[in-house]
């Protein structure tokens, strides 16, 4: 696949998930957390706020690898 194209599928990809992965965390914090503390409510945010760096990155391993 030529690079170009990775990088636009990617591209895509990546707003698309990221976006729904934050409205997807959103809505389970504040059903889950609505009446927590806010200590704990600031570990959950921040746990799955840091957490989507890891597939991100995969994908953008997968963008820079070079074509056939």
């Amino acid at each position: 696949m030529p690079p170009r194209i990775k990088k636009l599928i990617g591209t895509v990809a990546l707003v698309i998930g990221v976006s729904l992965y934050a409205l997807i965390v959103m809505f389970v914090g504040q059903l889950k957390l609505a009446g927590a503390h806010p200590a704990a409510q600031l570990a959950f945010f921040a746990f799955f706020g840091l957490i989507w760096v890891i597939p991100a990155g995969l994908l953008i391993r997968w963008m820079e690898r070079p074509g056939r």
